[in-house]
């Protein structure tokens, strides 16, 4: 039985453009350097927090209030759930890099796999059209000011 393709879906004729096989093979060579460079990376996101304390008298419940902190918040998901801890001043400044470098290779892989998605290119003069390839016409629908191809049925 042959195989069943998604209309819309032909792949076979689409083709990074070379400037995007430019910028894709520099991300790669970036992440291998800084993979190369990296000892860990640590996802999350780092705040700093002032906080008041349980104790009524205490400065941090006067009129105007002396908060106690700054106390550094380490957020992360950790199996599904939200995960807090409190880092102090030299964890802090043991694993600021850490942070900066998970950040800087999540954006890279985003930069990535943006380039990575098929950008639909002129049917070539010559072969079929897409509505006799697949019976369908594509339509274009302006959403937030990004154009989007919707396949639909002929009229």
């Amino acid at each position: 039985m042959p195989e069943m393709r998604e209309p819309g879906c032909d792949n076979d004729t689409v083709s990074p453009t070379p400037a995007q096989q430019a910028r894709a093979a520099a991300i790669a060579a970036e992440i291998t350097a800084r993979l190369a460079d990296v000892s860990f990376a640590l996802p999350g996101t780092l705040a700093d927090r002032m906080t008041r304390c349980g104790h009524t008298g205490c400065r941090c419940h006067a009129d105007p209030p002396r908060l106690h902190g700054p106390y550094h918040q380490w957020t992360r998901k950790k199996n599904g759930r939200t995960s807090t801890r409190i880092l102090s001043d030299d964890q802090l400044a043991d694993y600021g890099p850490w942070f900066d470098n998970h950040k800087r290779l999540r954006e890279l892989i985003t930069e990535l796999e943006e380039l990575s998605l098929p950008t639909p290119r002129p049917t070539p003069a010559g072969t079929a059209s897409q509505t006799a390839r697949h019976g369908r016409r594509p339509t274009r629908r302006n959403r937030n000011g990004s154009l989007q191809i919707v396949w639909a049925a002929p009229a």
